[in-house]
């Protein structure tokens, strides 16, 4: 078990802390993640390591939406499409002038909802119909806050380029 936790602890946190910002709620989880991980690993078929790495990130994003549930933190903007023509789509920022440490330091100041579907939709490669029933929301719900996401973090960007100079 001390292996398997020194082998995979950093890629499971960066997992648990794209959901969950706050230090200590984020540390909650993942020992609650490898609770899990270490009473149901012998009911995984292992099938490789890239399996088995798959299965754990799986867990921890789980255990991070169950947190975020149970703490009431995911409100979402109920809307059925994503068209809005008072916000145009803006051009995307040259993120190539940002690490990616403040790339995530943005994403970490996503509101909880946007946040929770970039991780799902970008990270997670889960379909708009896949959120909107793992979240108990609308497909168009999950779209539109993917919508609004990209465009508060091209804002953010693009104020982080300027900021840099």
């Amino acid at each position: 078990m001390s292996e398997l936790y020194q082998m995979y602890i950093g890629e499971l946190s960066s997992v648990c802390y794209r959901y969950i910002p706050i230090d200590d709620d984020a540390k909650d989880v993942l020992q609650n993640s490898f609770v899990k991980i270490f009473t149901s690993i012998a009911t995984l078929e292992y099938r490789g390591e890239e399996s088995l790495k798959a299965w754990m990130k799986k867990v921890v994003a789980n255990e991070a939406l169950t947190f975020l549930r149970n703490k009431k933190k995911l409100q979402f903007i109920e809307q059925d499409t994503i068209a809005d023509e008072a916000m145009a789509d803006e051009e995307a920022p040259d993120t190539e002038r940002i690490t990616p440490d403040e790339l995530h330091q943005l994403i970490s100041e996503l509101p909880d909802g946007y946040r929770t579907v970039v991780n799902l939709y970008v990270f997670e490669n889960y379909s708009h119909r896949q959120i909107a029933e793992l979240l108990g929301i609308k497909e168009g719900t999950s779209a539109s806050q993917l919508h609004y996401a990209k465009q508060w973090l091209t804002r953010r960007i693009k104020e982080l380029i300027i900021e840099k100079g």
